[in-house]
């Protein structure tokens, strides 16, 4: 019997948790979680720093944290904060000083992976998770300090928004306006519903949201407790959990806390939180939430039994980056098929040069957006067309990439058209380091050739085809069409592919039969 033991732990905004998996046979069971209640978040969103005390206390608990790891003989782990450590001004000094004093690197993960994870973590739940989202449906997942909106429709990510909308960021609204008890439910229907309302207009239109699929650490556990001898366990109706609203905002607090077996304390995040569901739930006029009790901990677990192929995937996450992708590039009214056609050519290429580019399947998935994204500038500049694109890019949220990752597929995009005929061209002060430079210049070379065979959008080639060949990379394309326009632009562009891979791109034309 193969075992693996991994800990995986979230420095979240209001909770420390660590989760001890273990992976034996191609299942994740978690034999032991530990979590502490450490507000973060409130001192991070009002004054962009966390208090000595506050820093003094996280290094104590991931302390123990790190003794518990030693008494399981864990080796690996991965530890992720999220928006409390992401939005401090000394981020990278307080990271080294928990380091420093702890031995736990942390790692900061962007909005996007944050949510990725999330969606991940949900599916880690089992089958429910892939039959639900076949049926129209939102996922909800609400943070400390923002709330995250994707929808799904036949498997497939259609739209995703971020919003500030997060538990602790609107109860220290609630808190700064002093609103009193019998308040709470108004205000909070007008500070959400005001945001929901701008996302049902942008995206929602004529939508059938059937599910809403909620990633929550406070309404979530308590759905499941209730549940948790029913059929399906942690789904609810819409009018139930209207009536546990209500309850909720009716209740004394002392009274829900001993009914609902949750601290006192959290009551408060527990009633934003399901004001924040009531909403969307008004928005989508869903008729089934579903609460999976999920965390980002279990997709931190899945994510890496995923990369190390401990267990079979059902879901393929990196078509839902891609189907976000085109989604955007639909909103700036790119061609979808020139796309597709862009992503083929590029996509042949790069696999016909594993040997010798060193990249990954991180980068055929950079390059993959990059063919998709190539030209949603044009929505707002045909002069300006590389730094349109580039600021688009930039400032729209891909879930699933990292910003550095983001920062990759917006440069190339921006050379693929500002490039002469140099590397020299692309300059070395973008703000990044040698290896992300390097990966923008390698598929810069590889987006501006496919460009240029494709240059006159007439989609001419039924096959092709690209092999090494010596020093030389072959690139075999099957037409009766007349190719002089792609060949004119393919040669102004092999300097630029040579000088980077020291290899000669060559066109082989093929007459087809």
């Amino acid at each position: 019997m193969n075992t693996r033991l991994f800990a995986a732990l979230d420095v979240g905004s209001y909770e420390i948790v660590m989760k001890i998996v273990e992976f034996t046979n191609g299942t994740m069971k978690v034999v032991d979680c530990v979590r502490y209640r450490l507000d973060l978040g409130s001192y991070t969103y009002s004054t962009g720093k966390l208090p000595m005390d506050k820093v003094n206390e996280l290094c104590s608990l991931l302390k123990k944290f790190a003794d518990i790891m030693k008494s399981y003989h864990i080796t690996e782990y991965k530890a992720y904060g999220t928006s409390a450590i992401r939005e401090t001004r000394n981020t990278h000094i307080l990271l080294d000083q928990i380091e420093q004093r702890t031995g736990i690197r942390i790692d900061v993960l962007s909005n996007s992976e944050q949510r990725f994870l999330n969606y991940k973590a949900a599916a880690s739940v089992g089958r429910e998770f892939t039959d639900t989202i076949t049926k129209g449906t939102a996922i909800i997942d609400i943070g400390g300090g923002s709330i995250q909106i994707s929808l799904f429709d036949n498997d497939r990510l259609n739209v995703t928004q971020n919003i500030k909308l997060g538990v602790m960021r609107l109860r220290e609204s609630l808190n700064e306006f002093n609103v009193k008890s019998g308040q709470r439910k108004t205000i909070l229907d007008e500070m959400i519903g005001t945001q929901l309302r701008i996302f049902d207009k942008l995206y929602l239109k004529n939508r059938k949201i059937r599910n809403l699929l909620i990633v929550d650490d406070y309404v979530s556990p308590i759905i499941d407790n209730r549940t948790r001898d029913s059929e399906k366990r942690g789904f609810v109706t819409a009018e139930r959990f209207d009536a546990f609203f209500n309850r909720l905002a009716e209740m004394n607090p002392v009274d829900f806390s001993r009914k609902y077996s949750i601290p006192e304390e959290n009551i408060p995040l527990v009633f934003v939180s399901a004001a924040i569901i009531r909403n969307a739930v008004t928005m989508t006029g869903a008729g089934n939430i579903w609460c999976p009790k999920s965390e980002l901990t279990d997709g931190i677990a899945y994510e890496y039994a995923e990369q190390n192929m401990l267990i079979s995937n059902e879901h393929n996450f990196e078509e839902d980056i891609v189907a976000c992708a085109f989604n955007i590039a639909g909103r700036y009214m790119s061609d979808e098929d020139r796309s597709h056609t862009l992503e083929r050519i590029a996509t042949t290429i790069y696999d016909s040069m594993k040997s010798i580019h060193g990249m990954n399947d991180r980068d055929r998935l950079c390059l993959r957006l990059s063919t998709i994204l190539h030209d949603c500038g044009k929505y707002i500049s045909l002069y300006n067309l590389a730094t349109c694109s580039y600021d688009i890019i930039m400032s729209t949220e891909i879930i699933g990439l990292s910003h550095k990752e983001r920062e990759i597929v917006a440069n190339v995009v921006k050379y693929t058209y500002l490039l002469g005929g140099s590397v020299t061209d692309i300059p070395r002060e973008l703000g990044m380091d040698e290896d992300a430079y390097m990966r923008i210049v390698k598929l810069t070379a590889i987006l501006r050739i496919a460009n240029g065979l494709d240059k006159s959008r007439k989609k001419k080639f039924e096959g092709i085809k690209s092999e090494l060949k010596n020093d030389r990379l072959v690139i075999t394309v099957r037409t009766n069409e007349d190719i002089s326009f792609e060949r004119g632009i393919f040669v102004r562009r092999a300097d630029f592919f040579e000088e980077v891979y020291n290899i000669r791109p060559e066109i082989n034309h093929i007459a087809r039969l």
